[in-house]
């Protein structure tokens, strides 16, 4: 590893980098200065910034060309947020979980190979927690994929349900096409509207991404552009898609179909296996309590329409969290400790001042090094915050 630029940081083992930016079109023209540069680089772009990872070698002269586009980096912008679970035999239930997910193998578990969602790790189980955890996922995959896993009937309310050998739960829930109109039949509603366009060169790329750019810019929508190696993701992030949820006087699947006739007329493929949302969901006994605690500790925002309780990165960088209601009553289940827990990795000049936020939400410090914090929400899920190295 080599010395980085002083605009980044060491985030979960990547070079990684925010830039503000004024909007789409600015974040695309950064893409395509990079790119001439380094066509290996993953970069995220929002309205109002790009991510991007980077090798330690090309740091600086991508602060270089971020600065001469008029983009500012900020450091105290970078985390990332992971899962760990807790197994007595994690051989037993990673095949399990890299099918559910869609994932790959790591060094310290599983991980999206597109980069985009938590990644998952496994620990040694230390005493037993034979009781449903308050904690489990949400996994949205297009309808064939999930009826192609071969996981057999789901159970639940809404037959969604898998339980892997130890007992942990995700809602695997088939998505569906965006609609029934052709020209957004690239487009699969996974909670998120996405499509996911493979690109053959650079230059298709970049010129997708900055058609896109301009197709939400011109509408004020903020849209989700995602670029990896020959791939470019488009999402309209959870339920935004929706007009309840956008809240403007547009029409998304218009956006859709610009994107989509941008993208058909550049030569880029629709791969429909690819579009995948996860979200993580937190039983809780007082939601208002535990939801403000996770909104704070996170640095997270709360979803502002009645009766939806999720809080999410205002940067969409990270997965929803979800609260629903668990019975006061059940209070075995409140006291076992779950076999899943959140990891959040930020830069170590970060970690004093969000230690403290989660102190001031109403948790509780159960270990503190250098490196690692263990901290618990007011009702015992826990949140381990890890200092970039």
């Amino acid at each position: 590893m080599g010395t980085l630029g002083s605009d980044w940081r060491r985030i979960d083992g990547a070079a990684m980098a925010w830039f503000g930016a004024d909007d789409l079109s600015q974040g695309a023209q950064f893409a395509e200065r990079v790119f001439e540069r380094e066509s290996a680089a993953t970069l995220e772009l929002r309205p109002v910034g790009v991510r991007m990872r980077a090798r330690d070698d090309d740091t600086v002269a991508l602060s270089t060309i971020a600065a001469d586009l008029g983009l500012v980096a900020d450091p105290s912008v970078l985390q990332q947020v992971g899962l760990t679970f807790c197994s007595s035999e994690p051989q037993s239930i990673a095949p399990f979980w890299r099918s559910a997910l869609g994932y790959q193998p790591s060094q310290q578990g599983l991980s999206d190979p597109l980069r985009r969602d938590p990644d998952v790790r496994f620990e040694p189980l230390s005493d037993p927690r034979p009781l449903r955890n308050r904690i489990h996922l949400d996994v949205v995959r297009p309808e064939p994929v999930i009826n192609g896993l071969g996981l057999g009937a789901g159970t639940g309310p809404y037959g969604v349900c898998q339980v892997d050998a130890e007992g942990n739960e995700v809602d695997l829930v088939p998505g569906e096409p965006l609609g029934g109109r052709p020209e957004i039949s690239d487009w699969w509603a996974v909670f998120s509207a996405v499509a996911c366009y493979r690109t053959s060169t650079v230059e298709q790329q970049t010129a997708l991404t900055a058609a896109a750019a301009r197709a939400a810019d011109g509408v004020g929508f903020p849209l989700i552009i995602d670029l990896r190696p020959g791939l470019v993701i488009i999402d309209s992030g959870k339920d935004r898609w929706e007009p309840a949820a956008h809240g403007l006087s547009i029409d998304f699947a218009d956006l859709a179909a610009a994107v989509q006739s941008d993208a058909r007329r550049l030569g880029a493929t629709a791969d429909p296996a690819l579009p995948r949302f996860v979200q993580v969901f937190l039983d809780a006994a007082d939601v208002a309590t535990v939801r403000r605690f996770w909104s704070t500790a996170l640095g997270w925002v709360a979803d502002p329409r009645p009766g939806v309780t999720d809080v999410h990165d205002p940067l969409r960088l990270g997965p929803s969290l979800v609260f629903q209601e668990l019975d006061p009553a059940e209070v075995d289940r409140r006291q076992q400790r779950n076999r899943i827990r959140i990891n959040l990795t930020l830069a170590a000049d970060s970690v004093s001042a969000r230690r403290e936020a989660c102190v001031s939400a109403g948790g509780r410090l159960l270990d503190v090094s250098d490196t690692q914090t263990l901290v618990t929400d007011p009702e015992g899920n826990e949140l381990l915050i890890i200092a970039a190295a």
